[in-house]
């Protein structure tokens, strides 16, 4: 079996990161969606609410597992026996700090890192930036799946 990991904290997931997932879900045989837990960082959602709206909106691609990794991808990828990474790059800027990470990973175990271009119409999309427009009032549906899109009206209305 081709096995891949599509990595991040997915907080929360968007329709970039649905794109990159999709597209590695048509070249491998399992994507495997780890969900990165960082003890230093609070998440707007939880671990569990984010694997949770990660599995709901990934459904369709029919070869998805998602799971939370606590440490080194490179330990999760030999636990699992992954042999790659697939990664998506917005810009040039994203390509210095993956290409660093992929050669660490690379030299510590031998697992190999793909690079996918991102689709242009989310080049300028990241997690971080849809909270923050959404947290202010500006419209984010476009960005998101309607259910996460739901899920995070919520959660900023509860604040």
């Amino acid at each position: 079996m081709r096995r891949a990991v599509c990595p991040g904290s997915f907080d929360p997931i968007t329709n970039g990161h649905l794109d990159i997932i999709g597209r590695a879900s048509k070249l491998y045989d399992v994507v495997h969606v780890a969900v990165m837990i960082n003890q230093s960082k609070k998440g707007l959602f939880t671990v569990d609410e984010r694997i949770d709206l990660i599995r709901r909106v990934t459904t369709e691609f029919g070869n998805v597992q998602v799971e939370a990794f606590h440490g080194l991808l490179v330990d999760f990828c030999k636990q699992r026996d992954i042999p790659a990474i697939v990664k998506g790059l917005r810009a040039v800027s994203d390509f210095d700090y993956e290409l660093q990470m992929a050669q660490m990973n690379n030299g510590l175990s031998g697992v190999e890192t793909l690079f996918v271009p991102t689709n242009p119409t989310y080049s300028f999309l990241s997690s971080s930036l849809v909270k923050e427009v959404a947290t202010w009032g500006g419209d984010v549906s476009h960005l998101l799946p309607p259910l996460v899109h739901e899920a995070l009206t919520e959660r900023l209305a509860q604040r």
